[in-house]
């Protein structure tokens, strides 16, 4: 072999060397970002599968489970509440633990959902923000609907405290599930890689798209559920911990059907005796009708006011080690966040 065929050969190696690590590095960039981690994008299919892999046989499990301790699991019970909740919580922190865990190198509490710094003050500005803003909701409804609202006069009070105990268990494991879900490792996992608009549009949909099923159901209704999303989602973003939205969402929810007797989402059958009732549902289009103040514009007016103050509320704000956990990518590189 002469020497420029000699030459010729190694150009010919260099060139698919080149050609090779160019391929990789493409095959890589799309799996990975600059911080040695699976993108976002991959991350959510990862957890979604997780979840819907094992969701199905876990819930299936238990429901046999119920059924065979002759527990009554019929449809409107409080049970046909509870229980998928209960599942949807437990799996949407469990995978969201495992997927921040593995896949991000990050500690359970980046979920927002342990005792933090802040916790207890966040979880109770939620439940007031959230009050206050089905105040104002139905306040509307009133004044621009028609609606009427009186107390409750055909229950004892044994069957009204029972109702507001009752139905409050029940709203606070679904707030808690909905919030761990929606606005737990989707939301955050596409925030860290600075994609957070992605996710809110992404995690409102599937909100909504959960409550299209409901009673009564419409076109307004859904609207204001994917607003209601977005109203969660800014709630999370500004103080990058679950309680904060948790607060508002259970406070939304109670305050609606046990103290003032409107249908939650199209939902009556968890709130039997309330404080107060409806004498005059009023114009639909401004009152949900039978639907409940979801279901109309007294509802979009209050949501769009609430989620307005809070996030030009100076006073509503992440802690430090929250905003670090939440903020970025967690690089690989680096040592792992304890």
């Amino acid at each position: 072999m002469n020497r420029e065929t000699s030459e010729n050969r190694s150009d010919e190696i260099s060139r698919d060397n080149f050609v090779n690590s160019k391929n990789s590095t493409k095959f890589t960039n799309f799996f990975f970002n600059e911080h040695g981690r699976i993108r976002s994008g991959l991350r959510f299919l990862i957890f979604q599968l997780l979840f819907v892999a094992f969701g199905f046989p876990f819930g299936l499990g238990i429901e046999l489970f119920l059924r065979n301790l002759s527990i009554p699991y019929e449809k409107g019970g409080v049970l046909s509440f509870v229980v998928p909740s209960f599942i949807l919580l437990s799996l949407a922190l469990f995978f969201g633990w495992l997927c921040g865990k593995f896949l991000e190198g990050l500690p359970f509490r980046a979920l927002g959902a342990w005792f933090t710094k802040n916790w207890l003050r966040d979880f109770g500005s939620g439940l007031i923000i959230g009050a206050a803003s089905i105040a104002i909701a139905v306040l509307l409804a009133i004044l621009l609907g028609g609606m009427r609202l009186q107390i409750y006069e055909t229950s004892d009070s044994s069957a009204i405290f029972s109702t507001l105990g009752g139905s409050l268990v029940v709203f606070i494991i679904a707030a808690a599930a909905e919030e761990a879900y929606f606005r737990g490792y989707i939301l955050q996992t596409f925030a860290r890689a600075h994609l957070a608009w992605v996710a809110i549009a992404m995690t409102s949909l599937f909100f909504a798209s959960a409550h299209l099923n409901n009673q009564n159901a419409g076109w307004l209704s859904t609207a204001n559920t994917i607003l209601a999303g977005i109203w969660f989602a800014i709630a999370y973003l500004k103080t990058r911990n679950l309680w904060f939205p948790f607060g508002i969402h259970l406070a939304w929810n109670w305050l609606q059907g046990a103290f003032f007797g409107i249908p939650v989402s199209g939902v009556t059958t968890l709130t039997t005796a309330p404080l107060m009732q409806q004498t005059d549902k009023g114009v639909q289009l401004f009152t949900g009708g039978d639907y409940g103040i979801e279901g109309g514009i007294a509802c979009t007016i209050a949501i769009i006011i609430s989620a307005i103050l809070i996030w030009f509320a100076p006073f509503i704000k992440p802690t430090h080690e929250m905003l670090l956990l939440t903020n970025r990518e967690n690089d690989k590189r680096q040592t792992v966040i304890d």
